[in-house]
């Protein structure tokens, strides 16, 4: 699983929800993606959480060389102000 808590600037938020929306449907057409879903916090509407299930590390690895995931890096420069990303093993957790 990989849990990534994001933070916006509130006035970038449709231009945040439109990459999403296309790194989303982009995604989950990869080869071992098995979920990809974006939360939105009930308490602070500019804190989202994307998470995901990959059937392979070697998958997740693809998927950050992929063509919409480069565009999405490109929209989240603009919008994303605080970011923490975990990747949960069975054994340990991973934080990037």
């Amino acid at each position: 699983y990989v849990v990534a808590t994001l933070k916006i600037r509130a006035e970038t938020r449709e231009k945040f929800l439109a990459g999403a929306r296309a790194v989303i449907a982009g995604t989950v057409k990869e080869t071992g993606c098995v979920s990809y879903e974006l939360h939105q916090s009930v308490l602070d509407p500019e804190r989202y959480v994307f998470v995901e299930r990959w059937e392979e590390r070697s998958n997740l690895d693809a998927h950050f060389h992929a063509p919409h995931f480069k565009v999405w890096r490109a929209v989240g420069a603009d919008c994303i102000i605080d970011r923490k990303i975990e990747i949960i093993h069975a054994d340990k957790i991973e934080k990037l």
